[in-house]
């Protein structure tokens, strides 16, 4: 399975980060297997935001369930984040990954900054 991240490389202070992770070799519906966003701020280590389980059901960090959203769209096997009222401290490389054997994108760098 291979995973690949897109969206804008810079978002506004306030306004909501987007980004798609588009997997191909395996369906996101596969069973047993959750799909997964992580950040690494610049000088630290990796979080975990929050995954989607194959029937749809979400997990989020606590620290961020108030603005967080994952989403997919099964019929272009895609899962989907959307991070509300960012702020500079939400800078940072975003990778999509799916766990078992973990597989990862290759990230993408994120900035938020006016």
């Amino acid at each position: 399975v291979q995973l690949q991240e897109s969206g804008p490389g810079l978002v506004k202070p306030s306004q909501t980060l987007s980004l798609t992770c588009t997997v191909s070799g395996g369906a996101v519906t596969t069973n047993d297997y959750y799909w997964n966003w992580i950040r690494q701020p610049p000088g630290k280590g990796l979080e975990w935001l929050g995954a989607i389980g194959d029937s749809g059901n979400t997990y989020y960090d606590p620290s961020l369930k108030s603005r967080i959203s994952i989403s997919r769209d099964t019929s272009n096997n895609q899962f989907s984040l959307q991070l509300m009222s960012v702020t500079p401290e939400d800078t940072a490389v975003y990778y999509c990954a799916r766990d078992g054997l973990w597989t990862w994108g290759q990230g993408t760098q994120v900035t938020v900054s006016s």
